[in-house]
This record gives C-alpha cells, structure tokens and sequence, in this order.
C-alpha cells in the first residue's frame, strides 16, 4: 500500500472520482482518496486497507469494488452514501490517496504496479503534507467520539478511530 499527500483542486467531484478509477484500472490497484481532515494518520489507512483486503479475501466483503470497500472501512460505516462524507469535495480539498496493489491471479501472481499508480495519483495533485492534519472537531463528529468516551481512555482519538474501523468488521 502507498499513501500519497497533497492537495487537489477539484472542480468536478465525480470526473475526479472516474479519473482515480481508471489509474486504479491502469494499474491494477484500488486507488481511494479521502479528504484528509478526516484521517486520523497512516495507521488509520493501513488498517482500513487491511480490513478491507481481510474481507475481500474472506468472501465477506461488503462492496464489489476494491476502492469502496477500503473507503468503508476507513469511515467504520457499512453505507456507502455515509462514508462518502470522508471523500474528496468540491474546491480545494486536503488528499490522502491510498493506492493497493491487486493480485491478478488466485496465487498471488501478476501483482499489480502499486508505484505507477502512486506515481499518477500524485500527478493529480500538489505536494503537501497532509497525514497528521485531520480536523478534530469534525473527526469526533463524524465518527461519534463523545467528550465521556475520550475521558474514559487513554488511547486517545486517534486511537478510538482505528478501534472503529477494526470492529466495522463484527457489526453486521
């Protein structure tokens, strides 16, 4: 998995949307972005990633595309429509894209080119750091953090927000 940063002026949401699929389809790889204000850190999209391909490869998923499952995992919702709100939006919109590699064959053969896709996600985009800028208020928010769950551990919100994309898995 690569995780690639910067900012996106976007003028037509869904054109922007098609164009990442088909890097996804050049690539072989499920390319995602989020609107960075929502993640909580790599950890946050290397766990949705892992969850998503842990499903996919249960037969448990809950999308048919690879992209939109990661994107399901990353919000902790099983509606697409509710996870949507974590994607890009119109005008300029901090990204963090997570490009996955998908294995072609049953054993794991003709992986796909994960750095090309990266490569043409960035092209997309004006470098900036990103990770680690995520809007407090509006995490807590959507994620349903309340000021009695963040005192009631130390973990943090960080922490609770992986927790969540994790247990999406046992909510069924």
């Amino acid at each position: 998995m690569e995780v690639i940063e910067g900012t996106a002026t976007v003028a037509d949401v869904d054109a922007f949307v098609a164009e990442l699929g088909e890097i996804g389809d050049e690539y072989d790889s499920a390319v995602q972005a989020f609107d960075a204000r929502y993640v909580v850190g790599r950890e946050h999209l290397d766990r949705a990633v892992a969850c998503a391909e842990r499903a996919r490869a249960q037969g448990e998923a809950i999308a048919d595309d690879p992209a939109v499952e990661i994107l399901l995992y990353a919000a902790g919702r099983r509606q697409i429509s509710r996870a949507l709100e974590m994607g890009v939006s119109a005008g300029e919109c901090p990204v963090a894209a997570v490009v996955h590699g998908l294995a072609d064959g049953a054993d794991g053969s003709d992986i796909a080119d994960e750095s090309g896709a990266a490569a043409a996600v960035a092209d997309l985009l004006e470098p900036a750091e990103t990770l680690g800028t995520y809007d407090e208020n509006r995490v807590r928010e959507f994620f349903d953090v309340s000021d009695r769950e963040l005192a009631a551990t130390d973990a943090g919100l960080s922490a609770l927000v992986v927790e969540r994309v994790a247990l999406l898995a046992v909510e069924k």
